[in-house]
C-alpha cells in the first residue's frame, strides 16, 4: 500500500526493544490499514494510572520494559477504533512476525500465545478469543491497538 510511520511514531517507538519496532516497521509496509504509534515505553507510574482506570488490567506490562507497542488505525487522517481495521493491522503485523520470525501477541486474541502459528485471519483468532471467554463464563478484554512480544 506504501504506508510509512511518521516522525511522531517513529519517537514513540524509543527505547521499544529493536525487534519490535522491526516489526512495526515491516507491518506499515505490508499493511492495507495506514496505522501509527500511539504508545511504546510506558511508566510504571503510567501503568498504575491506566490499571486505576480500568484501561489495563495488569501492574506486569510489557510496555515498561519495551516490550509491547500500541497502535492507532487511520482512514485517511481520521483516526479510528473501528474493530475491523485492527484485525486488518494484526494480519500485517503477524505476517511480519512470520517474516523476522519473531513470536508475538495480539491483544484481541489473548489465548493465543504467538499469532504466528494461528491458521487464518487475525478475525478468526479474535472470534475465537472472545467466544472462548463467553464460554468459560468470562468477559472477553479486547486491547485490540495493543501488540507484545511473546
Amino acid at each position: 500500500m506504501g504506508f510509512k510511520l511518521s516522525k511522531k511514531s517513529l519517537t514513540r517507538l524509543e527505547g521499544v526493544q529493536p525487534v519490535l519496532v522491526n516489526i512495526v516497521k515491516r507491518a506499515i509496509e505490508i499493511t492495507e490499514i495506514d496505522f501509527g504509534v500511539i504508545e511504546g515505553i510506558r511508566t510504571i507510574e503510567k501503568q498504575r494510572e491506566y490499571v486505576a482506570q480500568g484501561v489495563s488490567q495488569t501492574m506486569n506490562s510489557k510496555h515498561i520494559n519495551g516490550e509491547a507497542v500500541d497502535l492507532m488505525a487511520y482512514i485517511g487522517n481520521r483516526a479510528s477504533w473501528e474493530l475491523n481495521l485492527y484485525d486488518d493491522i494484526a494480519d500485517a503485523m503477524r505476517q511480519a512476525a512470520i517474516e523476522l520470525e519473531t513470536g508475538i501477541k495480539w491483544g484481541a486474541a489473548w489465548n493465543i500465545p504467538d499469532i504466528r502459528l494461528w491458521e487464518g485471519t487475525m478475525e478468526a483468532a479474535m472470534n475465537h478469543y472472545i467466544d472462548t471467554r463467553r464460554q468459560e463464563g468470562q468477559r472477553p478484554f479486547l486491547d485490540a491497538p495493543h501488540f507484545e512480544l511473546s
